[in-house]
């Protein structure tokens, strides 16, 4: 598994938005600014965030983005499967496949399973909280 800038950079803005919450909306700008990263592109992340209301946005003065929620209840799982889509290491594991006819026989199925809930349960057991570190540099290697 291959995590893309997408879902890096959506925990990035994520973690900055938690560690600058002081209530008020936080310019978009000054999180590009802070993470080197292009404002035209977390202009194409920050829609896939608000659809799914991890972060709510205001435009014009005084505008900009904060959390909806308290950065303990913001999963790394959960911000991963909205940005890159379902974690299954095999096409097999995805939700939406259709069933395998080689599943009964497959010897390698059981180990890709243990595998996919070893990624989603370690991803589900990280929260935004604990990625926040108010006393760490702004910037982020993710």
């Amino acid at each position: 598994m291959m995590v893309s800038t997408r879902g890096r950079y959506a925990l990035r803005v994520l973690i900055d938005l938690a560690e600058h919450n002081n209530g008020a909306y936080i310019p978009m700008k000054d999180v590009a600014a802070r993470q080197e990263i292009s404002l035209k592109y977390l202009e194409r992340i920050l829609p896939t965030l608000s659809k799914a209301k991890l972060i709510e946005g205001v435009h014009g003065k005084g505008g900009g983005y904060k959390l909806t929620r308290d950065p303990d209840q913001y999963t790394v799982g959960e911000i991963l499967r909205l940005t890159e889509g379902d974690l299954s290491p095999v096409a097999c594991l995805s939700p939406d496949a259709a069933p395998c006819e080689r599943a009964a026989e497959c010897r390698t199925l059981q180990m890709w399973q243990g595998f996919y809930d070893l990624t989603n349960k370690y991803f589900d057991g990280i929260t935004i909280a604990d990625l926040a570190q108010t006393d760490s540099a702004d910037n982020y290697v993710i």
